[in-house]
């Protein structure tokens, strides 16, 4: 078996942890810059044009974007799998993604309408998929199982801190284009210096399966009944990620009209900044501690218990104040749901050869809330009793999950 293929057990250092890191960070700021301030703020000024509310609009554009990911995730984690390049397996597709996910970005800043608004959005999700599935196959590529809890941390730590910085480069840099065009440079200088300080591995030609379309096509399927840990893992991440996606996508309507917040996009940039330290005191230390008791289920159940109930506090509690008590609690259960749950998810993986496709599956389930919580939300908002209903529901949602992950046999 070659290196690319084999169980990793050397620990692996500060330096590609943190450049790994980096590349995450850089990533989910082309994300997060668009979702939490650029598309809604473009959603407001196309709305009038086009017989649909921005809520809509919004709802539309994301989901749709989030069709592309859907797809996008899997498919580009197969190819790296199959990749033999001298640079590695994963290396070429992040540097790929990145670029392309900058490019993207400038499409936005550059859209005068809803269709090239839904092209540039679909766009960024294409590329940023590919980079996304290469950097997070890199870690049971790389990491030991029982690093797996810290190094999961750090990356759980990347992804707000992603949004953290996503959302400050679009609310600093002065009006919509160039808050796009901010995020596209980070966005591409951030996986540099991963990609150019740590040598990935290569898989020789001889470890690549023959091509078929149909074995090809047909990977993407894993039956739950031969794999039901990894099922009800999917499940599990779905069901949480679902709850947390009603809570942001109307986040800043919710603050303009229904809180009437003097300031709603600086009072998005506060609460995610709550959220963020929240999560930062939380996430690594979780992940480090699941490690050193060897159990990940545990952690799973109860982080995603306290975010049903802060997402219930929300519900019934619909004040200013109340909203800074939530973001600190959900981000007290996300610090420690993040990285706990992803190194759950690559202990439940079946085939080293696949890792980059099922991690691609996985990833799946942080994609697909994207199209249901749009599709969930408007309605529930705008004609099934507004925002204290859609809280509500995303409560019951999240608490779902939490109960569902005592199912999975394989990992205590």
């Amino acid at each position: 078996m070659s290196t690319a293929l084999a169980e990793p057990v050397e620990r692996v250092g500060k330096g590609w942890t943190a450049s790994l890191s980096l590349a995450n960070v850089a990533i989910w700021v082309g994300w997060y810059g668009p979702l939490q301030i650029l598309l809604a703020r473009q959603a407001e000024d196309f709305a009038p044009g086009t017989g649909m509310s921005k809520e809509t609009l919004l709802a539309w554009v994301t989901g749709v974007g989030a069709v592309v990911s859907l797809a996008a995730n899997p498919f580009f984690g197969a190819l790296s799998d199959r990749t033999t390049a001298r640079w590695g397996r994963r290396s070429p597709w992040i540097v790929a993604g990145a670029a392309g996910g900058a490019l993207s970005l400038l499409v936005l800043a550059g859209a005068h309408g809803l269709w090239l608004m839904a092209l540039g959005w679909c766009l960024v999700q294409l590329t940023l998929n590919a980079a996304f599935a290469a950097v997070t196959a890199a870690v049971p590529d790389r990491v030991p199982r029982l690093q797996r809890g810290a190094v999961g941390g750090w990356i759980g730590a990347a992804q707000i801190l992603g949004a953290v910085v996503g959302t400050g480069l679009a609310t600093a840099a002065g009006g919509i284009a160039a808050g796009y065009a901010a995020c596209a440079v980070f966005t591409l200088a951030g996986v540099l210096p991963y990609v150019l300080r740590h040598r990935d591995l290569s898989l020789p030609v001889t470890d690549r399966p023959a091509w078929s379309w149909r074995s090809f096509a047909r990977g993407f399927w894993l039956s739950p009944r031969r794999h039901p840990d990894f099922a009800w893992a999917w499940l599990t991440r779905f069901l949480i990620n679902l709850s947390n996606a009603l809570v942001i996508l109307y986040l800043l309507y919710y603050l303009r009209d229904r809180l009437h917040h003097d300031d709603p996009e600086q009072g998005v940039l506060i609460l995610t900044a709550v959220d963020s330290v929240a999560l930062l005191a939380t996430v690594v230390v979780g992940g480090v501690w699941s490690d050193r008791v060897g159990r990940r289920k545990p952690f799973v159940r109860w982080s995603g218990v306290l975010m049903a109930l802060a997402t219930a506090l929300l519900a019934v509690w619909q004040t200013w104040p109340s909203a800074i008590v939530v973001a600190a609690l959900l981000g007290i259960g996300l610090g420690v749901f993040m990285s706990v749950d992803f190194a759950l998810m690559t202990d439940v993986l079946p085939k080293a050869a696949d890792r980059g496709k099922d991690l691609g599956v996985i990833n799946v389930a942080n994609a697909l809330p994207q199209v249901a919580a749009p599709a969930l939300a408007a309605p529930i908002v705008t004609h099934l009793g507004g925002y204290r209903v859609l809280y509500g529901v995303a409560a019951l949602v999240g608490l779902a999950g939490a109960v569902l992950v005592g199912r999975i046999r394989s990992v205590d």
